[in-house]
């Protein structure tokens, strides 16, 4: 978009910025011109046409003095013209907009500007401002060819008469898409007609599909200027003059181009870093599960020991008593009971019933009793 311009040219320095150097050139209301450092709409604007009836070769030029902000013809005389309401027509949709369409055969102009602005299809020369949003205001930006010639954008011009029967001539200029190198200053820009045969085959009537593009050439700059320019009454070389920004309105604007350069890696490891992110995640979960396991387990097996304890029958007082008894009693018997191995090893007791009471050992009269 473009809303303010700066045209501070010689009335005859702008057929040359438009590269019309030879062949007659007819003045129409130029005595209208005021050259200015701050034009917008509802001004009076030099604008190169051809003339009607002109052939192709060049000549029949125009220098026509108009107003920027078109007011279509099929306008009621009656009805107060709106120049804010059309200072600018959307490229993409001249061909099916009525109050452009019909303006794209014969009535095709050139703006020539120092700085930049736009409107109808003629071509007028200027430099221009732009307006950068932000969350609290808008910085404007000024900007210009770097080795100081004039831009040249694309226009339509109309003509429409009031009821008092004045006839009034208006032009709106182009926009289109921002370039890349401007996307992060506005969406729109003019649209720039950067050499001689661009600007022949504007006038001419060619076909439009290869002209109403992005400027995408590198030798377009800007810089911030002051806010006061959005009065059209601020007026001067101070509109032009550089302002200083804010280290943070500084910090946006280089934020936008390192972050085109940093994309690629950023890409490249975003899959890496949510993969050490995962891993990581994971690792924490495993520590903070782990203790409760511990403790878990810990508390598994005490409780089963518990139960096995409580599952042992715990003896009483008298129990405990028959219990001794018993045992003194079976050990008696062991004491008086022969073992095994005396029994195998004694051939007296095997042979013959002898009454040796307890008697381990064999008797003087068992001998002699043998034979």
């Amino acid at each position: 978009m473009c809303g303010r311009a700066r045209c501070t040219l010689r009335a005859d320095d702008i057929p040359r910025a438009c590269h019309r150097n030879h062949g007659p050139i007819r003045h129409v209301n130029m005595d209208r011109y005021r050259p200015s450092y701050n034009v917008g709409p509802g001004m009076n604007f030099p604008v190169v046409r051809r003339d009607d009836g002109s052939n192709t070769d060049g000549a029949g030029i125009v220098l026509h003095c108009m107003k920027w902000g078109l007011i279509p013809s099929f306008t009621k005389k009656s009805e107060k013209p709106d120049f804010f309401k059309m200072f600018n027509a959307r490229s993409e949709s001249v061909c099916e907009k009525a109050s452009f369409r019909r303006l794209l055969p014969k009535s095709r102009c050139l703006v020539a500007v120092e700085g930049y602005g736009t409107k109808d299809e003629a071509v007028t020369l200027v430099r221009f401002y732009e307006w950068k949003k932000d969350v609290s205001k808008k910085q404007p930006y000024y900007i210009h060819f770097k080795d100081g010639r004039p831009l040249v954008f694309a226009a339509l011009y109309d003509s429409w008469e009031n009821s008092e029967g004045e006839k009034l001539h208006t032009f709106t200029i182009l926009t289109t898409s921002a370039s890349s190198t401007f996307q992060w200053l506005h969406e729109r820009m003019p649209v720039i007609l950067g050499d001689k045969g661009s600007t022949d085959a504007w006038l001419n009537g060619s076909k439009t599909d290869m002209l109403l593009k992005p400027y995408e050439n590198p030798d377009l700059v800007w810089y911030p200027v002051t806010p006061a320019i959005g009065k059209l009454s601020f007026e001067g070389p101070e509109c032009v003059k550089e302002v200083p920004l804010k280290t943070q309105e500084k910090n946006s604007i280089s934020k936008f181009f390192s972050t085109r350069k940093v994309e690629k890696e950023q890409e490249s490891n975003m899959e890496q870093s949510v993969c050490d992110e995962s891993v990581k995640t994971n690792l924490l979960n495993n520590l903070k599960e782990e203790p409760r396991s511990t403790d878990d387990r810990l508390t598994s097996l005490t409780d089963k020991d518990h139960d096995l304890k409580s599952n042992v029958p715990v003896p009483s007082l008298g129990d405990v008593g028959k219990s001794q008894a018993k045992r003194d009693y079976e050990e008696l018997l062991a004491d008086t009971k022969p073992s095994k191995d005396e029994i195998e090893t004694s051939p007296a007791r095997k042979k013959g019933n002898i009454k040796g009471g307890g008697d381990k050992q064999p008797t003087l009269f068992s001998y002699f009793g043998k034979k």
